[in-house]
């Protein structure tokens, strides 16, 4: 909210100092389809996912199959060895959610990767933007796959394609 109410004064106050004012915007998810470092970061990503996807369905198993050989055998044991049995199974359980944690969760290693490798792109991106606006005099160029919400944006104030231009890039030829 506070984001709209700062755009909107940033508009008006544009708008009632100088009419000469440009404004475009680009679209951050179509350029980055353009990208093949982008195409190659995600693919490492989605590698290093799949690996730790699998690493946690192991462990789930592995913990499944310890639960079902202690209720099989739960009559049979000394009130020692089920309570010993029971804190294998509480440990196991705790350290798989220190994994999920540390690999998926907030500023894990997943978090991390996706940030080395894909902050170098969006570095590139914006200094392309900035190279645009500079040569076509826009005060302000929004990203419309952001946060921000434009209920209208014409078409001729797109400036995606000069970005990617910009970048090197062919626009419309995507990345697979």
């Amino acid at each position: 909210m506070k984001k709209l109410l700062f755009l909107v004064l940033i508009i008006c106050g544009g708008v009632l100092s100088s009419h000469a004012q440009k404004f475009g915007y680009i679209d951050s998810e179509y350029i980055l389809r353009h990208m093949p470092e982008y195409a190659e970061a995600q693919q490492q990503l989605d590698a290093l996912s799949g690996q730790w996807q699998q690493d946690i369905e192991r462990r789930q198993a592995e913990i499944e199959q310890m639960y079902k050989a202690y209720q099989s055998e739960q009559v049979l044991l000394t009130p020692e060895m089920r309570q010993k049995r029971e804190e294998e199974i509480v440990e196991k359980e705790q350290a798989l959610r220190d994994y999920q944690r540390g690999k998926f969760g907030f500023e894990g290693e997943l978090y991390q990767k996706r940030k080395e490798l894909v902050k170098p792109i969006q570095d590139k991106i914006y200094k392309a933007v900035e190279e645009v606006a500079k040569e076509g005099l826009y005060a302000v160029i929004f990203d419309r796959t952001s946060e921000l919400i434009m209920l209208y944006a014409d078409e001729r104030f797109d400036k995606s394609d000069d970005v990617l231009e910009a970048l090197g890039l062919n626009p419309g030829e995507f990345v697979e």
